[in-house]
């Protein structure tokens, strides 16, 4: 070896040792500013994943910074390749890749007899907008077809941030109305009893294409029979709320990430993050409507009990308002929908967790729906986080209490 090539080596050993000790670096710097209270499930697991996550996103954002690639195509190809596991498809059931028109679906049929038509279930993946697949939820969506004896299909709707708000809600109404037009020709599967359903922002585009469908009463087709909504996003007006001070930096998903997420999924502005946290985007004529709906009086004590500092309320600043402003309208931030609007939606179950920065949502829609007098079935998990269900039957990933709020689902929608 001349010294030339010996150097170059040398050279480059040090480059992705430099590399290595950033990256632990910031990894080191971010778990210290997490935090997982001792009534989480799993707590010290929580941590290892947590570590993992933050050290795929650190590369991901270095990688972005180089201009290699997005940060976000970068966490896509690891989640691909490293955590997401396809199983061998289990007896009693059938899996296919299909188009509802144009959209990409996987529709998991039982293969056991059934007496007359089955139910249905349209499930949309979460992941903020960004992330969420079909893959990703393969196991679960497997779980509820087997266990309710019902046919799922779940929707590959187009991601955040090439293609923002409405595409992906566009995709879920074309593939929700597609199928609930052959669901009895093509599958045996009463159009009456199919429901929609998902998981965080998964859950955000089944509330808006409920609230969607209702206001434009489609004469010709039927409406979903419930909507399924495991802690769910629901609105983008105050992230000051107690669950978002209480869980601000409990994995997996911290507040100034739902920030993120909503900015890339309206316009991809990130500079406007600190705006949207700080509330000034949200114009004084609306704010006592939205007091009145969001306001921690209407939450019950316990979730008071881990502390809440009511935030000042923020000067309005028009500039910020028109460019975030499809943020507060109802297909963005479902919970902020006028009466009339909530009254038309079907029967509702709702999933919170405890650790969660968007519990208080949930509940909070669960009260405007009852206060309309709607049919709401309400779990909530003591030692859940965001993202539990998507780390059912993974493996080394999996979490016992995964389980738990499956259970819940798969109970509710039996009764369907």
């Amino acid at each position: 070896m001349d010294i030339g090539t010996a150097i170059l080596i040398i050279g480059f050993a040090a480059l992705v040792a430099a590399f290595l000790l950033l990256v632990i670096g910031l990894v080191y710097s971010e778990l210290m500013n997490s935090d997982i209270p001792r009534g989480v499930a799993n707590s010290g697991k929580l941590h290892m994943v947590h570590g993992l996550f933050v050290g795929i996103a650190i590369v991901g954002r270095i990688l972005h910074r180089l201009g290699v690639c997005h940060q976000i195509s970068f966490l896509r190809w690891f989640v691909a390749c490293f955590l997401t596991r396809l199983n061998p498809v289990p007896a009693g059931l059938r899996v296919k890749d299909m188009k509802f028109s144009d959209v990409l679906v996987r529709v998991y049929e039982p293969t056991t007899v059934c007496d007359g038509l089955r139910r249905g279930l349209v499930y949309f993946p979460g992941g903020g907008w960004v992330l969420g697949n079909i893959d990703s939820v393969d196991e679960v969506c497997r779980h509820i077809a087997k266990e309710t004896n019902t046919t799922v299909v779940s929707v590959g709707y187009r991601l955040a941030p090439e293609h923002r708000y409405p595409a992906p809600l566009d995709d879920c109404e074309a593939a929700t109305c597609h199928f609930l037009s052959v669901a009895e020709a093509e599958f045996s599967v009463d159009p009456r009893r199919v429901a929609v359903g998902g998981d965080s922002t998964g859950a955000n585009l089944a509330a808006a294409l409920c609230q969607r469908l209702a206001r434009r009463e489609i004469g010709h087709l039927l409406f979903p029979c419930a909507q399924v909504l495991i802690y769910p996003a629901l609105q983008m007006a105050d992230f000051n709320l107690p669950s978002y001070q209480q869980n601000h930096a409990v994995p997996i998903l911290f507040r100034g990430r739902m920030a993120f997420y909503f900015l890339q999924y309206l316009n991809g502005d990130m500079s406007l993050c600190q705006d949207v946290l700080e509330g000034i985007h949200v114009p004084n004529e609306l704010k006592p409507r939205y007091e009145e709906w969001l306001s921690p009086s209407n939450l019950p004590a316990e979730f008071l009990a881990r502390g809440y500092d009511k935030h000042p309320t923020p000067e309005y600043d028009g500039q910020v308002y028109h460019a975030m402003k499809d943020g507060l309208e109802h297909e963005v931030s479902p919970l902020l929908a006028e009466d009339a609007d909530i009254q038309k939606t079907p029967p509702t179950f709702i999933l919170t967790c405890e650790y969660d920065v968007l519990r208080d949502e949930g509940y909070l829609y669960r009260k405007r729906l009852l206060d309309l007098e709607k049919d709401v079935t309400w779990r909530h998990v003591a030692g859940g986080f965001h993202g539990m269900i998507n780390f059912f039957n993974q493996g080394w990933l999996g979490f016992p209490s995964a389980v738990q709020v499956l259970d819940s689902v798969v109970d509710y929608i039996k009764k369907l």
